[in-house]
C-alpha cells in the first residue's frame, strides 16, 4: 500500500512523515501552497469595529495562523468579550491556544452545514449580530450566504492564499503508478477537481482505482459522481484522524 498526500502545508508533510514512519509508503504531492492573504491589513480594524458579543470565526489553522502572527506584529490581542468559532476540534483547540478565548465548534460534523446548525448560528441567534469571517481565497459560499440571510452583518477578511504548484502533470502522474499508489488524502473539494484535472485522462482508470480519504459526505458524493466506488470518509479533519483512517482502509 502506497498514498498520496494532497493536503497542503505543514498539515500535509507531516501526515506524509507520520505515515512513513510506521512502514507505510507516502507521498506528499501539494497542488497549492499557502501565502499571506491579501486583507490581513484590515483585520485589526474589522476587530475593532465588532462590538460586544459578536462573532469571529475561522475555518481552518492557516486562516488563525496568519492572523494571529498580523495582530502579534502590529501589538493587537484578540478581544475577550467576543465569541470565537472554528469549523473543527483540532482548529477551535489552535484557536483557543493562541488567543487564549473560549472557542465553539460543531462536535458531530467539522463542516460548513455543521457550524451552521449550531445554536449559536440560528436565525434568532444571528440577528443584528456581526459576523468577522477568517478564510482562504475561494472556497465554499454556504457558511457567508446563510449567515446574511439569517440577518447578520458578515464581514470577510481573506488571510490566506492558496497559489497553484506547477508540475509536470505525466511525470509526477508516471511516478505515482510507479510507486503503486493505491490510496489518495485529500481535504477539499477544490483539490479533488485539481486532481482530476491534474491527472492525464488515459490515466484516470488507475486514479479511480484509488481508495480517496477524504473529510466529508459532500466531498466523497463529488467523488462518486465523478466516478471514484472505493471512498472513505474520516470522522474529522484532523492528522490524527486521517491518519487513522489510511491504516484502517
Amino acid at each position: 500500500m502506497a498514498v498520496l498526500v494532497a493536503r497542503p502545508g505543514e498539515q500535509g508533510v507531516n501526515l506524509t512523515e507520520r505515515l512513513n514512519k510506521v512502514g507505510v509508503a507516502a507521498l506528499h504531492l501539494p497542488f497549492f501552497r499557502i501565502e499571506s492573504g491579501t486583507e490581513l491589513n484590515l483585520l485589526s480594524q474589522k476587530l475593532c469595529q465588532l462590538k460586544a458579543g459578536d462573532y469571529v470565526v475561522a475555518v481552518s489553522r492557516h486562516a488563525i495562523e496568519f492572523a494571529h502572527q498580523t495582530l502579534t506584529a502590529t501589538g493587537f490581542h484578540w478581544r475577550n468579550d467576543l465569541c470565537y468559532f472554528a469549523v473543527g476540534q483540532r482548529t477551535a483547540e489552535h484557536f483557543s491556544a493562541l488567543s487564549e478565548q473560549s472557542v465553539s465548534y460543531p462536535y458531530d460534523k467539522e463542516t460548513s452545514e455543521g457550524l451552521l446548525a449550531l445554536p449559536s448560528m440560528s436565525y434568532n441567534a444571528l440577528q443584528d449580530k456581526r459576523v468577522l469571517l477568517l478564510r482562504g481565497n475561494g472556497g465554499r459560499e454556504l457558511f457567508s450566504t446563510e449567515v446574511r440571510q439569517r440577518g447578520a452583518q458578515l464581514d470577510i477578511i481573506e488571510c490566506y492564499q492558496r497559489q497553484p504548484i506547477e508540475y509536470d502533470n505525466v511525470e509526477q502522474t508516471s511516478m505515482c503508478i510507479r510507486a503503486g499508489i493505491s490510496q489518495i488524502v485529500i481535504t477539499s473539494g477544490e483539490m479533488l477537481t485539481y486532481l482530476m484535472d491534474f491527472v492525464p485522462k488515459s490515466e484516470h482508470n488507475w486514479l479511480k482505482s484509488c481508495r480517496l480519504i477524504t473529510v466529508s459526505e459532500r466531498i466523497a458524493n463529488m467523488a462518486r459522481v465523478a466516478g471514484w466506488d472505493n471512498v472513505i470518509v474520516a470522522k474529522r479533519v484532523d492528522n490524527a484522524t486521517l491518519f487513522d483512517a489510511v491504516l484502517a482502509s
